[in-house]
């Protein structure tokens, strides 16, 4: 008698290679779209260059944690800036998992043998890393604009940002698994990003928002972006907020769970769409 076959097993060198191959995949497609590049520190160039400077006059920021003393608006945007550059990003790479679903490689991978919510992992790595790209080039843009931050807090706002990232791009992947179409997620994108960048600690402290509007301040209060502009703003300094991690970490939980189950074939969303085949 023959012997059964033996049962096929994914050695951990085989993940290894998938998500590097994911990772230098995305990485390829970010440094061939100049635009994409451009675009991304064009925004928050232009709170920092523009809206910064007309509005340093009439909003003052008092001394709040984490500043020891009175600091200037575009100093106080600049954490604001750094996580709208990574909503920008997460939801931009979810686009291009809607593409990519469709027609593109994730399409053949997400049929492989590899678990989905490894293949779904590795999306968000790669484009956490390069949020992390986009990050930096602004900070060092920033820099020449005398937003001088402490030395340490180039290193000590690394795992703020691969945290703030991956909360972002979950968020992103959980809403491109509910649309078909990229023109529907598209036009979906910016009722998300603006309420959540505007309605946020991006641009004006809390306190300010308390006085102006109790509702709006309630709004703020529950925005899962508050608490990543925070998570960062502390990290610029070399300080640790642990309400902000902890939100942030716990969002980030539900987010990419979430993911995970309306990308699961057997349940969730693309159950009831037959699978990565009929999802166009």
């Amino acid at each position: 008698m023959s012997e059964a076959p033996r049962p096929f097993r994914l050695s951990l060198a085989g993940y290894a290679i998938c998500m590097a191959g994911i990772c230098w995949r995305e990485g390829l497609r970010f440094l061939n779209q100049r635009g994409r590049f451009l675009s991304a520190l064009v925004r928050p160039l232009v709170w920092l260059f523009i809206f910064a400077a007309g509005f340093r006059s009439v909003l003052g920021v008092s001394i709040i944690p984490p500043y020891d003393t009175y600091v200037l608006y575009e100093v106080y945007v600049t954490p604001g800036l750094v996580a709208m550059i990574q909503l920008f990003n997460g939801l931009q790479s979810s686009l291009s998992m809607v593409y990519d679903r469709e027609v593109g490689a994730m399409r053949i991978l997400l049929v492989s043998p590899y678990p989905r919510w490894f293949l779904l992992v590795s999306k968000l790595v790669a484009g956490i890393c390069v949020s992390l790209l986009q990050v930096y080039a602004f900070l060092a843009v920033a820099w020449f604009w005398e937003v001088e931050l402490p030395p340490i807090g180039y290193l000590a706002v690394v795992p703020a940002l691969l945290l703030s990232g991956l909360m972002l791009g979950a968020m992103g992947l959980l809403m491109s698994s509910v649309f078909r179409q990229m023109e529907n997620f598209a036009s979906v994108m910016n009722f998300v990003i603006f309420p959540m960048f505007f309605a946020s600690s991006a641009l004006y402290p809390l306190w300010r928002v308390q006085e102006s509007s109790l509702v709006l301040w309630w709004i703020c209060t529950f925005n899962p972006f508050t608490y990543a502009v925070e998570l960062i703003r502390f990290a610029l300094y070399g300080q640790f907020n642990p309400l902000a991690a902890l939100v942030v970490a716990g969002c980030a939980l539900v987010f990419l769970a979430a993911s995970i189950l309306a990308y699961d074939p057997s349940a969730g969303v693309m159950a009831r769409r037959g699978g990565p085949e009929d999802a166009k």
